[in-house]
């Protein structure tokens, strides 16, 4: 997503955003996390936003539908900040880890799932342009977004790909967007620095209305019967990481953005 120079306002934060003319990159921002206080929405008085957001991440706080109005601009300091690289870097260095210290038979079913929407690629730059919170989720925006093809990689997952691959470990991409977004996925995925995959699995029509749980939980066990090994499972939403099977191990990256039940 090519950025003109531009000043962004989140509330009453007037922030200067990368004057270059050069692609959105979610490495060189400039935000700071500012915690806040207030009552409201899902908190309870006085609390801070910052433990709010540990509860979301503990899946303590569920079923909420929108960030709480005065936490938005927390969120997106956070988004912006150091904090969400340096927490996607923990969860991802563990993630290798555990990997790493696996004697795996290398026979080709090695496979280790990945989200896509905030797992491997990022939605930074229409959150910036729509803001985080402020506006309820607009579905049409949102995939005219997608459609576009240009959101960069979460890095820490880029890294964590990269390294699995030379361990032998076979990327399979398993989003909720549906079969009618395969074409465009592709394209991102690839212009993003995903490579090469075992399989790329959207949500067909079969699964409409069905919870991300149901959809997620049917797709491992559909690779299961294929006699592939789940070796580990990244994701954002706990939603992707319940139900059964789930893999050999979890590992739930942050995003107090949405939540999807």
């Amino acid at each position: 997503m090519w950025l003109p120079c531009t000043l962004l306002i989140f509330l009453a934060t007037l922030t200067v955003v990368n004057c270059q003319n050069s692609a959105f990159d979610i490495t060189n921002q400039i935000y700071l996390l500012r915690p806040k206080s207030g009552s409201g929405g899902h908190l309870i008085p006085e609390i801070s936003c910052s433990s709010w957001r540990l509860g979301v991440e503990a899946h303590n706080i569920i079923d909420w539908k929108q960030i709480p109005t005065e936490c938005s601009d927390y969120v997106g300091h956070y988004m912006l900040g150091k904090q969400y690289r340096e927490d996607s870097k923990v969860v991802v260095s563990e993630a290798f880890a555990y990997a790493n210290g696996l004697n795996l038979t290398n026979d080709g079913n090695n496979v280790w799932i990945f989200d896509i929407d905030e797992t491997t690629l990022s939605n930074l730059p229409y959150y910036v342009e729509h803001g985080f919170g402020i506006e309820p989720y607009n579905a049409t925006a949102f995939n005219e977004w997608v459609d576009r093809s240009e959101e960069p990689s979460l890095p820490e997952s880029l890294e964590l790909y990269n390294k699995l691959l030379s361990l032998g470990i076979k990327a399979v991409f398993l989003t909720g967007r549906g079969e009618d977004q395969r074409e465009v996925t592709v394209k991102n995925l690839k212009q993003a620095g995903y490579h090469t995959w075992e399989k790329l699995i959207l949500k067909g029509s079969s699964f409409s209305g069905k919870s991300a749980v149901f959809y997620k939980s049917t797709e491992r066990k559909n690779l299961e019967e294929k006699g592939y090994r789940i070796i580990g499972n990244i994701d954002d939403q706990w939603s992707d990481l319940l139900g059964t099977p789930t893999g050999n191990r979890t590992f739930k990256l942050p995003d107090p953005m949405y939540y999807i039940g």
